[in-house]
């Protein structure tokens, strides 16, 4: 496994906030590695293994996941202060341009970066997500964030994250299973095996899904000319094929790649991903 520092960095707010830095050359973009809703870090470390030492990978822990502090306001749980949180990282790690690669909530995250400061935003991999969510994958998604539930061993863990997500990952089998629940999942002082992150972050989700949505479609806009990857998963219930054109129709020269037999989200490693992303971050370099 490649090496990385764990590092820290301190929110406007107080937080305390934890990232990896994976070492590469100054004279490229960092890569910005902005995961899900109720992901962390760990999400990203197959990538990083991949690029680290031809690029600078930086993957934190938004605040009440991993090992970033819980807030005690759970309002504060919405992009814009995440966005607000990776603008204080980014300065003090000393990252003046990167390429943001953006998992669902990252992608979001990534359109509102694109909006308050696109001169820094080198290139951008938007995974699963665009300026208009599905009902369907919203419900589905509500159905279990925060529902704070935890497991003796691992092998349970796992059947319970292939009992909630088997619609997403059909062709999983238990190996993967346990891979994916160890990318969620801790061990805790008690010995349960319980979700790296803060149960609360389902309340401002839930006025999400409740909606009106915010309006994105400027932080796509605000991309344009800049190389650009947007992926789908084939059996998304979260970003619609008619989004994702549409996206594509807003961002001239940028690539779209759906992959097959995965829904809501992709995680990167699959091999159409891994070469999609080959290619924009050679546009980038």
């Amino acid at each position: 496994m490649t090496e990385f520092a764990d590092c820290y960095w301190t929110s406007r707010d107080g937080l305390k906030l934890h990232y990896r830095d994976y070492s590469g050359p100054e004279g490229r973009p960092a890569l910005l590695c902005l995961p899900g809703l109720t992901r962390n870090a760990r999400d990203f470390a197959a990538l990083a293994t991949r690029l680290a030492g031809e690029w600078r990978v930086i993957a934190p822990d938004m605040r009440g996941r991993g090992d970033s502090a819980y807030a005690k306001d759970s309002s504060t749980y919405n992009p814009f202060q995440y966005v607000d949180d990776v603008n204080h990282l980014l300065d003090e790690a000393g990252v003046e341009r990167y390429v943001a690669i953006g998992t669902s909530l990252g992608g979001l995250m990534t359109m509102i970066l694109a909006m308050n400061a696109p001169e820094r935003i080198a290139g951008a991999v938007i995974n699963d997500v665009g300026p208009v969510l599905e009902p369907e994958g919203l419900t589905r998604i509500g159905g279990y964030v925060g529902q704070g539930r935890s497991f003796p061993t691992w092998m349970h863990a796992a059947r319970a994250i292939e009992e909630a997500q088997a619609v997403s990952y059909p062709n999983y089998g238990i190996d993967e299973w346990l891979a994916l629940a160890k990318r969620l999942m801790v061990l805790s002082s008690n010995g349960r095996i319980v979700f790296d992150y803060d149960m609360k972050i389902a309340e401002p989700f839930a006025r999400i899904e409740a909606g009106p949505q915010p309006d994105l479609w400027p932080g796509i806009e605000a991309l344009a000319g800049k190389p650009i990857l947007l992926l789908r998963g084939a059996l998304s219930d979260l970003l619609s094929a008619q989004t994702l054109e549409q996206m594509r129709a807003a961002l001239p020269g940028s690539e779209t790649v759906t992959i097959p037999n995965v829904g809501h989200a992709p995680t990167l490693d699959e091999p159409d991903a891994v070469a999609a992303i080959e290619r924009l971050l050679a546009r980038c370099a």
